[in-house]
């Protein structure tokens, strides 16, 4: 159907309504001979588009990969889910038989020895992160990792060598940059919408942990990768990246709220040395000061916010969708003190299709992106290099938050 569309479509040009065979002469033999190669070309091409195989992917981590990975690969026309790891083999076969999944493995090892999987996508908590990647790109295959992607900036440094030593393609969950409204504010950032950045302000107030009979697990463990930072800080500090560039300095304080939770099992109060309030200043390379509030202990936070200050005008991107940090994003302008009026996200940045779980459209993009990275042997953005970027801001943060002092952040 494809190569029919493509045909009839080159036809068209060609054999427009406006062209007659006795203009021809007049334009000339290599008129026709450019256009025969140009259709030749996209013949092929469309020939290609129709016969790529499909990509064998691995689903490492059933908790949010189930939710959205698993979902995600299945609905992508080029991958197919060919194995599910879970460490209870019972669980993985059941995953698996759910899902028509050929194959169910309990260590990452079994994984990665299997030639139908091409590419692993992890999505376990972060403590898990570096070994498993590190399995998974010392045996060759593609990876798609969860952030944050280690518990340290010399693990983050390390897949990254990795991943370019063993020649694979790799990315990471930085789903903001596939949002609409997100890459809508990008387009006018990059117009200059706002002139000279004066302030930015980011506020990211959320209940997920605000309840204190929650059960103790390992997002109250800083040495597992819990805490606020590492679960929304790592986003925050790509997407503050991705639209103004590199940071110069910060200033951190990180709180717990919460200080006990209870065992899931015996039921008895557990510490709890994750954070889950972090205030941080930040002053970017050009000089732009920076606020940031995350919290995940908010009863009726304001949730997730972003605002733009400058000397021509203001940007304002926000959500108050408590229970989906995807669904729900407006963006507001204003130009020259005007009053803030909402702005039209244009259709190109439009998902083709939204779902239930707003988290699973962005991460579509995701995918494709590193489906087409695969393809062409290039990188991609967001890659591992932009989660080593995030991870040494991480690291810094909790530098700051010890020292209690400014920190300056090394180039890269």
């Amino acid at each position: 159907m494809l190569l029919a569309v493509t045909l009839l479509t080159c036809l068209r040009i060609i054999v427009s309504p406006r062209t007659s065979f006795e203009d021809i002469p007049r334009r000339g033999l290599n008129r026709i001979t450019i256009t025969v190669g140009w259709l030749k070309e996209h013949v092929r091409i469309a020939a290609a588009v129709m016969y790529q195989s499909e990509i064998g992917v691995a689903i490492v981590g059933t908790g949010f990969g189930q939710k959205v990975h698993l979902p995600a690969f299945q609905i992508h026309h080029r991958s197919q889910v060919v194995a599910v790891y879970h460490r209870d083999l019972t669980k993985a076969k059941a995953i698996a038989q759910t899902h028509n999944i050929p194959y169910a493995c309990s260590t990452v090892e079994e994984v990665v020895a299997l030639p139908e999987v091409q590419g692993v996508s992890i999505s376990t908590p972060p403590f898990l992160h570096y070994p498993m990647a590190k399995t998974v790109l010392t045996a060759g295959k593609h990876l798609l990792l969860e952030k944050p992607i280690a518990l340290s900036a010399a693990e983050a440094v390390d897949l990254h060598q990795l991943a370019i030593a063993h020649q694979v393609n790799h990315t990471v969950n930085f789903e903001f940059r596939c949002v609409p409204a997100w890459m809508r504010l990008a387009e006018l950032l990059a117009e200059n919408y706002v002139g000279q950045k004066r302030l930015i302000k980011v506020d990211w107030l959320v209940p997920s942990r605000a309840d204190a009979t929650r059960p103790w697990n390992w997002y109250a463990r800083r040495d597992q990768g819990g805490g606020v930072l590492g679960a929304i800080g790592s986003h925050t500090f790509d997407y503050l990246a991705w639209l103004f560039g590199p940071i110069k300095r910060l200033c951190a304080r990180l709180s717990v709220a919460v200080p006990f939770r209870p065992d899931p099992v015996s039921g008895e109060m557990r510490p709890v040395d994750a954070d889950d309030i972090c205030t941080i200043q930040v002053e970017l390379a050009d000089g732009t000061p920076c606020q940031i509030c995350l919290s995940a202990a908010t009863y009726q936070g304001r949730g997730h916010w972003l605002e733009v200050y400058g000397d021509r005008g203001t940007l304002v991107l926000g959500s108050s969708n408590q229970k989906d940090y995807v669904h729900g994003f407006q963006l507001w302008g204003s130009q020259q003190g005007d009053p803030l009026t909402e702005l039209e996200i244009p259709s190109h940045l439009a998902f083709p299709k939204v779902y239930d779980d707003g988290r699973i459209a962005p991460f579509i993009r995701i995918v494709d992106r590193w489906v087409q990275g695969i393809d062409r042997g290039m990188p991609i953005e967001p890659s591992l290099k932009e989660g080593v970027a995030s991870q040494v801001l991480m690291d810094l943060t909790h530098q700051s938050n010890q020292t209690g002092s400014w920190v300056d952040v090394p180039e890269t």
